[in-house]
C-alpha cells in the first residue's frame, strides 16, 4: 500500500494538481478498503458469536449433539477469529496509508497556495 503513495510523491516535476487528483483517487481506494474490512470484521464477529453459542448449547445439552454440527461450530469460531485478525490488520495498514496520503495531499495543496474566493 505504501508503494503507491510513494509513487505519487516521486514525480516532483509533475503538475501538483494532477498529483493531488491521483492522491484523492488513492484516498478513495483506501477508504473503500477500510469499509470493506469493517463489513468483513462484523461478519466474523457474528460467526464467532454464532459458533460459540452452538458450542455452549451443546455443552449445556440445550441442543442435541451431532458431530458435524460441533465441527461446524468450531470452524465458525476459529475461522471467525482468523478472518477478524486478518482484516483488522489490513484495516490498520489502510488507515496508516490513508493518513500518509492525506498528509501528502495537504502538503501539495499548501504548496499551490490557493487563493480564497471572495
Amino acid at each position: 500500500m505504501d508503494d503507491d503513495a510513494g509513487d505519487d510523491d516521486a514525480g516532483g516535476d509533475a503538475d501538483p494538481r494532477e498529483r493531488i487528483s491521483r492522491l484523492e483517487g488513492r484516498i478513495e481506494e483506501l477508504s473503500d478498503v477500510m469499509e470493506s474490512c469493517r463489513k468483513i470484521i462484523l461478519a466474523s464477529r457474528i460467526a464467532i458469536a454464532a459458533g460459540a453459542a452452538w458450542l455452549v448449547a451443546f455443552t449445556l445439552g440445550a441442543a442435541g449433539f451431532h458431530p458435524v454440527a460441533m465441527i461446524a461450530a468450531l470452524a465458525a469460531v476459529i475461522g471467525g477469529i482468523v478472518v477478524f485478525g486478518s482484516n483488522t490488520g489490513t484495516s490498520e495498514q489502510a488507515a496508516a496509508a490513508l493518513k500518509q496520503v492525506e498528509t501528502m495531499r495537504t502538503a501539495l495543496i499548501d504548496r499551490i497556495n490557493p487563493r480564497p474566493i471572495e
